[in-house]
Protein backbone atom coordinates (compact mmCIF):
# COMPACT_ATOMS: atom_id res chain seq x y z
CA UNK A 1 0.00 0.00 0.00
CA UNK A 2 1.00 3.57 -1.23
CA UNK A 3 1.83 6.25 1.23
CA UNK A 4 -0.84 8.12 0.41
CA UNK A 5 -3.18 5.27 0.47
CA UNK A 6 -2.13 4.77 4.38
CA UNK A 7 -2.57 8.91 4.88
CA UNK A 8 -5.86 8.69 3.19
CA UNK A 9 -7.24 5.62 5.07
CA UNK A 10 -5.71 6.80 8.34
CA UNK A 11 -7.87 10.26 7.62
CA UNK A 12 -11.43 8.83 5.86
CA UNK A 13 -11.85 6.38 8.52
CA UNK A 14 -12.22 8.96 11.60
CA UNK A 15 -14.57 10.66 9.19
CA UNK A 16 -16.24 8.02 8.72
CA UNK A 17 -16.54 7.07 12.87
CA UNK A 18 -17.90 10.22 13.06
CA UNK A 19 -20.95 10.13 10.43
CA UNK A 20 -22.15 7.21 12.03
CA UNK A 21 -21.78 8.47 15.88
CA UNK A 22 -21.85 12.32 15.86
CA UNK A 23 -25.46 11.90 16.57
CA UNK A 24 -25.39 9.41 19.49
CA UNK A 25 -22.58 11.20 20.91
CA UNK A 26 -24.14 14.83 20.67
CA UNK A 27 -27.31 13.26 22.39
CA UNK A 28 -25.18 11.63 25.26
CA UNK A 29 -23.13 15.13 26.08
CA UNK A 30 -26.49 16.86 25.96
CA UNK A 31 -28.10 13.97 28.34
CA UNK A 32 -25.24 14.10 30.49
CA UNK A 33 -24.79 17.56 31.14
CA UNK A 34 -28.23 18.15 31.73
CA UNK A 35 -28.27 15.41 34.47
CA UNK A 36 -24.71 16.85 35.66
CA UNK A 37 -26.79 20.40 36.30
CA UNK A 38 -28.95 18.55 38.46
CA UNK A 39 -26.26 16.92 41.09
CA UNK A 40 -26.26 19.60 43.87
CA UNK A 41 -29.86 19.83 44.26
CA UNK A 42 -30.06 16.21 44.77
CA UNK A 43 -26.78 15.28 46.81
CA UNK A 44 -26.55 17.70 49.91
CA UNK A 45 -23.96 16.30 51.27
CA UNK A 46 -20.02 18.33 51.38
CA UNK A 47 -18.27 15.31 51.24
CA UNK A 48 -20.17 13.71 48.01
CA UNK A 49 -20.16 17.20 46.56
CA UNK A 50 -16.36 17.41 47.28
CA UNK A 51 -16.35 13.78 45.60
CA UNK A 52 -18.08 14.87 42.65
CA UNK A 53 -15.94 17.57 41.55
CA UNK A 54 -13.05 16.02 41.99
CA UNK A 55 -14.36 13.12 39.35
CA UNK A 56 -14.83 16.58 37.40
CA UNK A 57 -11.34 17.73 37.71
CA UNK A 58 -10.09 14.28 36.87
CA UNK A 59 -11.93 14.14 33.94
CA UNK A 60 -10.66 17.71 32.61
CA UNK A 61 -7.28 16.75 33.19
CA UNK A 62 -7.72 13.21 31.51
CA UNK A 63 -9.37 15.17 28.26
CA UNK A 64 -6.99 17.49 28.31
CA UNK A 65 -3.62 15.21 28.43
CA UNK A 66 -6.05 12.92 25.60
CA UNK A 67 -5.18 16.19 23.63
CA UNK A 68 -1.70 15.51 22.96
CA UNK A 69 -1.73 11.95 24.44
CA UNK A 70 -4.95 10.52 22.35
CA UNK A 71 -4.87 12.27 19.41
CA UNK A 72 -1.62 13.31 18.19
CA UNK A 73 0.64 9.93 19.73
CA UNK A 74 2.66 11.85 22.06
CA UNK A 75 2.99 10.01 25.51
CA UNK A 76 3.92 13.09 27.69
CA UNK A 77 4.26 12.10 31.57
CA UNK A 78 5.14 15.37 32.84
CA UNK A 79 2.12 17.13 32.08
CA UNK A 80 1.87 18.20 35.86
CA UNK A 81 4.39 20.88 34.99
CA UNK A 82 2.27 22.16 33.20
CA UNK A 83 -0.73 21.95 36.25
CA UNK A 84 1.59 23.57 38.61
CA UNK A 85 2.50 26.75 36.32
CA UNK A 86 -1.12 27.27 36.19
CA UNK A 87 -1.45 27.10 39.44
CA UNK A 88 1.58 28.80 40.39
CA UNK A 89 1.02 31.59 38.14
CA UNK A 90 -2.62 32.46 38.90
CA UNK A 91 -1.85 32.35 42.61
CA UNK A 92 1.53 34.51 42.81
CA UNK A 93 -0.71 36.87 40.31
CA UNK A 94 -3.70 36.65 42.79
CA UNK A 95 -1.92 36.93 46.07
CA UNK A 96 1.04 39.16 45.50
CA UNK A 97 -0.49 41.57 43.14
CA UNK A 98 -3.66 41.06 43.53
CA UNK A 99 -5.03 40.26 39.93
CA UNK A 100 -8.42 39.08 39.55
CA UNK A 101 -8.16 35.43 40.14
CA UNK A 102 -10.40 34.52 36.54
CA UNK A 103 -7.65 36.72 34.43
CA UNK A 104 -5.24 35.47 36.81
CA UNK A 105 -5.98 31.64 35.72
CA UNK A 106 -6.13 32.73 31.92
CA UNK A 107 -2.70 34.29 32.72
CA UNK A 108 -1.49 31.07 33.69
CA UNK A 109 -3.33 28.67 30.70
CA UNK A 110 -1.97 31.22 28.38
CA UNK A 111 1.97 30.95 29.94
CA UNK A 112 2.14 27.22 30.39
CA UNK A 113 0.98 27.10 26.79
CA UNK A 114 4.63 29.23 26.06
CA UNK A 115 6.55 27.23 27.86
CA UNK A 116 5.23 24.38 26.18
CA UNK A 117 6.18 24.95 23.20
CA UNK A 118 9.40 25.56 24.53
CA UNK A 119 9.87 21.85 26.51
CA UNK A 120 8.42 20.59 23.30
CA UNK A 121 10.90 21.86 20.60
CA UNK A 122 13.43 20.11 22.24
CA UNK A 123 11.19 17.02 23.71
CA UNK A 124 9.45 16.58 20.05
CA UNK A 125 12.94 15.72 18.81
CA UNK A 126 12.80 12.27 20.68
CA UNK A 127 10.07 9.58 19.75
CA UNK A 128 8.25 6.98 21.81
CA UNK A 129 9.36 6.08 25.00
CA UNK A 130 12.53 8.52 24.95
CA UNK A 131 9.71 11.37 24.57
CA UNK A 132 7.91 10.56 27.52
CA UNK A 133 11.22 9.55 29.52
CA UNK A 134 11.88 13.48 28.83
CA UNK A 135 8.69 14.99 30.11
CA UNK A 136 9.38 12.79 33.40
CA UNK A 137 12.87 14.47 33.56
CA UNK A 138 11.54 17.69 33.00
CA UNK A 139 8.78 17.81 35.14
CA UNK A 140 11.04 16.59 37.56
CA UNK A 141 13.41 19.66 37.31
CA UNK A 142 10.59 22.11 37.50
CA UNK A 143 9.25 21.10 40.67
CA UNK A 144 13.14 21.10 42.29
CA UNK A 145 12.97 24.38 41.02
CA UNK A 146 9.73 25.67 42.67
CA UNK A 147 10.79 23.84 46.07
CA UNK A 148 13.92 26.11 45.69
CA UNK A 149 12.10 29.55 44.92
CA UNK A 150 11.77 31.48 47.56
CA UNK A 151 9.31 33.66 46.29
CA UNK A 152 7.07 31.44 44.96
CA UNK A 153 6.95 30.42 49.29
CA UNK A 154 9.63 26.97 48.71
CA UNK A 155 8.55 23.62 49.85
CA UNK A 156 6.36 25.13 51.98
CA UNK A 157 3.92 26.75 49.51
CA UNK A 158 1.48 29.63 48.70
CA UNK A 159 -1.69 30.14 50.62
CA UNK A 160 -4.89 32.33 49.05
CA UNK A 161 -6.20 35.34 51.21
CA UNK A 162 -9.53 34.29 52.07
CA UNK A 163 -10.74 37.82 53.66
CA UNK A 164 -13.34 38.19 50.81
CA UNK A 165 -15.41 35.73 49.17
CA UNK A 166 -17.81 35.67 46.49
CA UNK A 167 -17.57 35.41 42.31
CA UNK A 168 -15.33 38.11 42.06
CA UNK A 169 -12.56 36.56 44.25
CA UNK A 170 -13.02 33.26 43.06
CA UNK A 171 -13.32 32.18 46.71
CA UNK A 172 -16.54 30.32 48.22
CA UNK A 173 -17.77 28.71 51.39
CA UNK A 174 -19.70 26.25 49.82
CA UNK A 175 -19.03 23.30 47.37
CA UNK A 176 -21.50 24.46 45.02
CA UNK A 177 -20.23 27.26 42.95
CA UNK A 178 -16.93 24.95 42.50
CA UNK A 179 -18.73 22.32 41.30
CA UNK A 180 -20.04 24.13 38.43
CA UNK A 181 -17.13 26.13 37.52
CA UNK A 182 -15.48 22.60 37.78
CA UNK A 183 -18.31 20.92 35.67
CA UNK A 184 -18.01 24.14 33.17
CA UNK A 185 -14.11 23.74 32.64
CA UNK A 186 -14.54 20.50 31.94
CA UNK A 187 -17.65 21.04 29.01
CA UNK A 188 -15.27 23.67 27.77
CA UNK A 189 -12.05 21.31 27.81
CA UNK A 190 -14.82 18.74 26.18
CA UNK A 191 -15.80 21.35 23.28
CA UNK A 192 -12.17 22.02 22.61
CA UNK A 193 -11.84 18.06 21.42
CA UNK A 194 -15.20 17.81 20.19
CA UNK A 195 -13.62 20.80 17.62
CA UNK A 196 -10.34 19.55 17.40
CA UNK A 197 -11.63 16.11 16.20
CA UNK A 198 -13.98 17.86 13.35
CA UNK A 199 -11.15 20.03 12.15
CA UNK A 200 -7.53 19.06 9.69
CA UNK A 201 -5.94 19.79 13.14
CA UNK A 202 -7.68 16.21 14.62
CA UNK A 203 -7.20 14.28 10.84
CA UNK A 204 -3.33 16.00 11.17
CA UNK A 205 -2.89 14.67 14.63
CA UNK A 206 -4.37 11.19 14.10
CA UNK A 207 -2.01 10.86 10.58
CA UNK A 208 1.01 12.07 12.57
CA UNK A 209 -0.22 9.21 15.55
CA UNK A 210 -1.06 6.01 13.42
CA UNK A 211 1.61 6.77 10.24
CA UNK A 212 4.14 9.84 11.09
CA UNK A 213 6.55 8.88 8.11
CA UNK A 214 3.47 8.22 5.78
CA UNK A 215 2.54 12.10 6.96
CA UNK A 216 5.96 13.51 6.55
CA UNK A 217 6.22 12.31 3.00
CA UNK A 218 2.75 14.16 2.60
CA UNK A 219 4.32 17.03 3.56
CA UNK A 220 2.83 17.69 6.81
CA UNK A 221 5.17 18.88 9.52
CA UNK A 222 4.95 16.58 12.34
CA UNK A 223 7.19 19.14 14.54
CA UNK A 224 4.80 21.57 14.04
CA UNK A 225 1.63 20.05 14.77
CA UNK A 226 2.84 18.21 17.87
CA UNK A 227 3.81 21.64 19.25
CA UNK A 228 0.46 22.72 18.61
CA UNK A 229 -1.39 19.50 20.43
CA UNK A 230 1.31 20.03 23.36
CA UNK A 231 0.41 23.57 23.56
CA UNK A 232 -3.20 23.00 23.47
CA UNK A 233 -3.10 20.43 26.13
CA UNK A 234 -0.95 22.43 28.28
CA UNK A 235 -3.35 25.27 28.09
CA UNK A 236 -6.04 23.64 29.47
CA UNK A 237 -4.29 21.22 31.98
CA UNK A 238 -2.96 24.61 33.61
CA UNK A 239 -6.44 25.69 33.74
CA UNK A 240 -7.56 22.84 35.86
CA UNK A 241 -4.21 23.81 38.28
CA UNK A 242 -5.91 26.92 38.58
CA UNK A 243 -8.47 26.19 39.62
CA UNK A 244 -7.16 23.19 41.50
CA UNK A 245 -5.41 26.13 43.60
CA UNK A 246 -8.88 28.19 44.24
CA UNK A 247 -10.38 25.23 45.48
CA UNK A 248 -7.98 24.17 48.02
CA UNK A 249 -6.65 27.70 48.92
CA UNK A 250 -2.98 25.93 49.23
CA UNK A 251 -0.38 24.63 47.05
CA UNK A 252 2.72 23.25 47.11
CA UNK A 253 5.53 21.18 44.85
CA UNK A 254 4.25 18.53 46.09
CA UNK A 255 0.39 18.85 45.05
CA UNK A 256 0.71 20.39 41.94
CA UNK A 257 3.89 18.93 40.46
CA UNK A 258 4.02 15.53 41.57
CA UNK A 259 4.72 12.54 39.21
CA UNK A 260 2.08 10.70 40.41
CA UNK A 261 -0.24 13.67 39.51
CA UNK A 262 1.10 13.22 35.67
CA UNK A 263 0.80 9.14 36.08
CA UNK A 264 -3.20 9.84 36.86
CA UNK A 265 -3.60 11.97 34.48
CA UNK A 266 -2.52 9.60 31.32
CA UNK A 267 -4.23 6.88 33.02
CA UNK A 268 -7.72 8.54 33.66
CA UNK A 269 -7.89 8.60 29.63
CA UNK A 270 -5.90 5.62 28.99
CA UNK A 271 -8.44 3.56 31.64
CA UNK A 272 -11.63 4.93 30.01
CA UNK A 273 -10.52 4.95 26.46
CA UNK A 274 -7.58 6.92 24.70
CA UNK A 275 -8.04 9.15 21.98
CA UNK A 276 -11.86 9.30 22.78
CA UNK A 277 -14.08 12.22 23.88
CA UNK A 278 -15.79 10.58 26.55
CA UNK A 279 -13.25 7.96 27.62
CA UNK A 280 -11.34 10.10 30.31
CA UNK A 281 -14.90 10.95 31.94
CA UNK A 282 -15.10 7.48 32.42
CA UNK A 283 -12.10 6.67 33.70
CA UNK A 284 -12.40 9.63 35.70
CA UNK A 285 -15.40 8.30 37.50
CA UNK A 286 -13.77 4.83 37.72
CA UNK A 287 -10.53 6.12 38.97
CA UNK A 288 -11.45 8.92 41.47
CA UNK A 289 -13.87 6.35 43.27
CA UNK A 290 -11.05 3.68 43.40
CA UNK A 291 -8.89 6.55 45.39
CA UNK A 292 -11.57 7.59 47.78
CA UNK A 293 -12.42 4.08 48.49
CA UNK A 294 -8.85 3.11 49.34
CA UNK A 295 -8.47 6.25 51.27
CA UNK A 296 -11.34 5.75 53.47
CA UNK A 297 -9.99 2.15 53.85
CA UNK A 298 -6.77 2.69 54.88
CA UNK A 299 -6.38 5.94 55.82
CA UNK A 300 -3.41 8.16 56.33
CA UNK A 301 -1.86 4.57 56.89
CA UNK A 302 -2.39 3.59 53.36
CA UNK A 303 -0.01 6.40 51.35
CA UNK A 304 1.01 4.97 48.12
CA UNK A 305 -1.75 2.90 48.01
CA UNK A 306 -2.75 4.95 44.93
CA UNK A 307 0.81 4.36 42.84
CA UNK A 308 0.25 0.76 43.75
CA UNK A 309 -3.14 0.95 42.04
CA UNK A 310 -2.17 2.79 39.23
CA UNK A 311 0.31 0.62 38.52
CA UNK A 312 -1.61 -2.52 38.70
CA UNK A 313 -4.39 -0.47 36.78
CA UNK A 314 -1.56 0.08 33.87
CA UNK A 315 -0.40 -3.32 33.64
CA UNK A 316 -4.43 -4.72 33.61
CA UNK A 317 -5.66 -2.11 31.07
CA UNK A 318 -2.61 -2.95 28.61
CA UNK A 319 -2.97 -6.60 28.67
CA UNK A 320 -6.82 -7.29 28.85
CA UNK A 321 -8.40 -3.43 27.67
CA UNK A 322 -6.10 -2.23 25.50
CA UNK A 323 -8.55 -0.13 23.92
CA UNK A 324 -9.66 1.12 27.56
CA UNK A 325 -12.75 0.65 28.97
CA UNK A 326 -14.79 2.80 26.69
CA UNK A 327 -13.31 0.80 23.53
CA UNK A 328 -14.27 -2.50 25.49
CA UNK A 329 -17.87 -1.46 25.40
CA UNK A 330 -18.17 -0.52 22.03
CA UNK A 331 -16.11 -3.85 20.78
CA UNK A 332 -18.47 -5.59 22.64
CA UNK A 333 -21.64 -4.15 21.36
CA UNK A 334 -20.09 -4.46 17.95
CA UNK A 335 -19.97 -7.97 18.22
CA UNK A 336 -23.28 -8.64 19.85
CA UNK A 337 -24.57 -6.67 16.55
CA UNK A 338 -22.38 -9.22 14.12
CA UNK A 339 -23.75 -12.60 16.00
CA UNK A 340 -27.56 -10.45 15.54
CA UNK A 341 -26.48 -10.06 11.98
CA UNK A 342 -25.46 -13.51 11.02
CA UNK A 343 -28.84 -14.70 13.03
CA UNK A 344 -30.70 -12.29 10.70
CA UNK A 345 -29.25 -13.43 7.62
CA UNK A 346 -29.43 -17.09 8.72
CA UNK A 347 -33.11 -16.85 9.42
CA UNK A 348 -33.77 -15.25 5.89
CA UNK A 349 -32.34 -17.98 4.09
Amino acid sequence: MSNNAVISESVERPQSHHRKTAGIGYLLMLVLLVVALFVPLFVESPSHQNIAILILMAAQMGVAWNIVGGYAGQVSLGQAAFYGFGAYTSTLLFAKLGINPWLAMLAGGVMAALISIVIGWSCFRLKGHYFAMATIAVAEIIQIMFTNWEFAGGAVGLTIPMDKQGWDVFVFASKVPYYYIALGLLVLTLLANLLIERSYFGYYFRAIKDEPDAARSLGVNLRKYKLIAFAISSFFTALGGSFYAQKELYIDPASVLGTGLSIKMALVAILGGIGTLFGPVLGAGILTLIDEGTRAIFGGSGRGTDLIIYAALIIVVAVYYPNGVLGSIKNWLARRQAVKSQVARGEHQ
